[in-house]
């Protein structure tokens, strides 16, 4: 069920809390499904988990729900610009605020998908959600102080195929999605601060600083991703390490090349051993 809630969005209500994070999976406005998002996360502590995993409904339009803009191509296809020019800056912001926007939808999916794990778990990649929605809000609002808007340039799903692969194995999933795909935010931060600190501007010096809370919250989501991906190789008997390299192969993920934030990367419980092996690369 749906209703109005005091800032004029949709909350959904009367529901468990997985059947949430499905139907808010599904919204296609960005605000809307960002909002949703955060009134689910304050009302958590109210919230059953939902012990079946709950259903898409048949006639339901494909996972995630996504607005008509941007248009989404091939991330081969998305063309790159210096942001050393305020177009290239604009273009760059919508980048990062497309990533958030996934990150939003990865973390509902993880909810929804995946029965028969701790409570903990799933209040876990709840906040996750919340900060991810957050973090949208913010650069959304940063582009439009830069005459921009959300949908205004092209943006890829790279994230999504991601998750898409990982579906029927929620072993993967954490170790694939949060501590692979995600985590390489970590390493791309720092770059491209610099970047931006090199321009100087008053906009670049402005996403410099939205750009250092994401970082300091998203060691703490990568951080989720490798509890329970350790969690759940010790529920299953498989060895972290050497499971991981397994899941890389089987699942043709990308093999990460250096840089790499390595303190960022131990402050999310990379071992020394997983970070030998990226060095390695």
């Amino acid at each position: 069920m749906r209703r109005r809630d005091a800032t004029g969005f949709p909350t959904i209500v009367g529901m468990e809390l997985r059947h949430r994070a499905l139907q808010v999976l599904h919204l296609t406005d960005p605000d809307e499904k960002a909002a949703a998002t955060l009134a689910t996360y304050a009302q958590a502590a109210t919230l059953s988990i939902a012990e079946n995993t709950p259903a898409s409904p048949p006639d339901s339009p494909p996972l995630p729900g996504h607005p008509a803009r941007p248009l989404l191509l091939r991330h081969t296809e998305v063309a790159r610009r210096s942001p050393a020019t305020h177009a290239g800056r604009a273009v760059l912001i919508h980048a990062i605020a497309h990533i958030e926007f996934n990150a939003i939808n990865l973390a509902l999916d993880a909810i929804w998908r995946f029965g028969g794990m701790p409570r903990d778990y799933y209040l876990d990649w709840l906040q996750v959600a919340a900060e991810e929605a957050q973090h949208f809000g913010l650069l959304r609002a940063h582009l439009r102080t830069m005459g921009h808007d959300y949908g205004d340039f092209p943006a890829h799903q790279g994230l999504w195929t991601m998750c898409e692969k990982t579906q029927h194995d929620i072993v993967a999933r954490m170790a694939l999605v949060p501590r692979t795909m995600e985590a390489r935010g970590l390493d791309a931060t720092p770059l491209i601060q610099r970047k931006l600190r090199q321009v100087g501007t008053p906009d670049a010096l402005a996403a410099v600083g939205i750009l250092d809370t994401i970082l300091h919250e998203e060691v703490g989501h990568v951080a989720i991703g490798n509890h329970w991906y350790r969690w759940l190789c010790e529920r299953e008997g498989l060895h972290p390490e050497s499971h991981y390299t397994t899941l890389v192969q089987r699942y043709e993920a990308p093999r990460l090349k250096p840089p790499f934030n390595e303190t960022a990367r131990r402050q999310a419980g990379f071992t020394e051993a997983e970070l030998q092996w990226l060095l390695q690369g």
